[in-house]
């Protein structure tokens, strides 16, 4: 019997090795489906921030490795512009996108794995297909910007804490920096991360797994945020001073002044106080942006003594407003979400000669092959595009309210889970940046694909539950006319 328990077990083997390789095949596929929007635009997407992204990798480089210090190191995320350095090295930002497009695609592989048990490869690419053509989350996996580590970090926290059985200890392994990765590549990755960590906790009170799977599940999310929290050692090292943002601008500042409640308080005690903004009152604006990066703006205009000055004088002014006009400024926020929620076009990807002018310094032999893009001639669809993702956001909202009932008859945790993650982030996504920020509709585009994709998990389920009903019918009961008898 020796014989034959060896040749089972070379035959496994070969099974497994097989079923590794076609799975991989279909992840590399997906990455493929992905990628078509940078094809399609002759380059990869990009934003003014990329620019600074790209070119702010070596600066932090030089200090963390060669001891060269600069005086100012800009005030984007350094573990993105670190993390994405060895794949551009100032000469092209394809491979960028060849890393975050296979990223995307095998997360959400483990994530369709999770919830889909027959002949999850076809579906995983029939629902990537659909999600790449229909929705903008190929455009954000092509754009040189951090915007969709956001969505991978949520992913990644619900594979953890209600998936776990269906990963690999490699899998597993290989989750964890993939998420401290998306936590600190933006502020509001770390702001949403730790109030997803907040709802998991709350959720698994009432949970009823043991007490041990529970306190891992939330425990493996806190970890993620407190390994985050090595920028600011960073921080730390490069400025003298821990923080998570480095010499981040005063953007609550700006927020309250365009809203009005600053800007009124302002204008009201100004003749008291001693603040450098107040320096500034003539170029207050009701547009935030217009406030921090309008040359003319109150920010932008100071000089620097009077931006660090202004940037402490944040937090007083913030606590003042909301202690003298409560109420109008949560009319304002309640506004300004509302706005943020339902505002995710697919904008955000035209020409801008302030970054074309960066090309002479961060990518220097990529400028010809740029100016060739649909993007630099301002020939994208996006208007056709925002239309078609608009409706499947609304298709998809529609399908999750009819199957809402068929999940919750099934009682299935792991789509719950799933459900929970994704609700809350769109959520929380457009209150973080509609209220502390500026509505945006690249803030909640970059996650807004998650309903349809949430829908699409919901329809191939209802589907094999279907099949899986239709077979036990068919199948003769024991004993009956046709059964296998012993």
């Amino acid at each position: 019997m020796a014989f034959p328990r060896a040749e089972g077990r070379r035959l496994a083997l070969k099974l497994k090795g097989r079923l590794s390789f076609c799975r991989g095949a279909a992840v590399l596929l997906g990455a493929l489906f992905l990628a078509w929007p940078a094809f399609f635009n002759g380059f990869p997407l990009l934003y003014p921030d990329s620019m600074t992204y790209m070119d702010d990798g070596r600066i932090v480089a030089r200090a963390l490795f060669l001891r060269k210090f600069s005086e100012y190191y800009g005030v984007r995320s350094f573990f993105y512009s670190l993390s994405i350095l060895p794949w551009h090295w100032n000469i092209s930002p394809w491979p960028i996108v060849a890393l975050q497009c296979v990223l995307v695609a095998w997360v959400l592989w483990l994530v369709v794995r999770s919830i889909v048990l027959r002949r999850p490869a076809v579906c995983y690419l029939a629902l990537l297909l659909v999600l790449s053509l229909l929705t903008g989350v190929g455009w954000y996996a092509d754009f040189i910007m951090p915007d969709i580590l956001g969505p991978v970090l949520y992913l990644s926290v619900y594979l953890l804490a209600f998936a776990g059985e269906t990963l690999s200890r490699g899998e597993r392994f290989a989750l964890y920096p993939i998420a401290v990765w998306g936590v600190t590549a933006h502020a509001t990755h770390f702001i949403l991360a730790a109030g997803l960590c907040f709802i998991l906790a709350l959720f698994f009170l009432f949970d009823r797994r043991p007490l041990r799977q529970r306190i891992r599940a939330v425990g493996e999310a806190a970890a993620i945020i407190v390994l985050a929290a090595a920028q600011l050692a960073l921080h730390g090292y490069l400025y003298g001073k821990p923080s998570l943002n480095g010499e981040r601008p005063p953007y609550l500042m700006a927020r309250l002044v365009a809203d009005g409640p600053g800007r009124w308080y302002l204008e009201k005690h100004c003749p008291q106080l001693q603040w450098a903004v107040c320096n500034h009152l003539q170029e207050l604006s009701n547009d935030a942006d217009g406030f921090l990066w309008d040359p003319d703006g109150a920010y932008e205009s100071g000089s620097d003594a009077e931006r660090d000055q202004i940037s402490k004088e944040e937090i007083p002014l913030v606590l003042a407003t909301l202690r003298a006009y409560p109420r109008e400024q949560f009319i304002r926020s309640v506004a300004n979400f509302r706005e943020q929620l339902l505002a995710f076009g697919l904008y955000g990807f035209d020409p801008s000669p302030w970054m074309l002018a960066q090309f002479d310094s961060v990518l220097p032999g990529a400028r010809a092959s740029y100016l060739k893009s649909r993007q630099a001639h301002d020939a994208l669809p996006l208007d056709l595009l925002t239309e078609i993702q608009w409706w499947t956001v609304i298709a998809s909202l529609g399908l999750i309210a009819v199957a809402i009932p068929f999940l919750w008859r099934r009682h299935s945790p792991r789509l719950a889970g799933l459900s929970l993650v994704i609700v809350s982030m769109v959520v929380a996504n457009a209150f973080v940046t509609g209220v502390l920020s500026v509505a945006d509709d690249r803030y909640e585009c970059r996650v807004i694909w998650l309903i349809p994709f949430l829908a699409g998990l919901f329809l191939l389920d209802w589907i094999g539950q279907r099949r899986t009903a239709k077979r036990t019918d068919a199948s003769p009961a024991p004993g009956a006319p046709g059964a296998a008898s012993s």
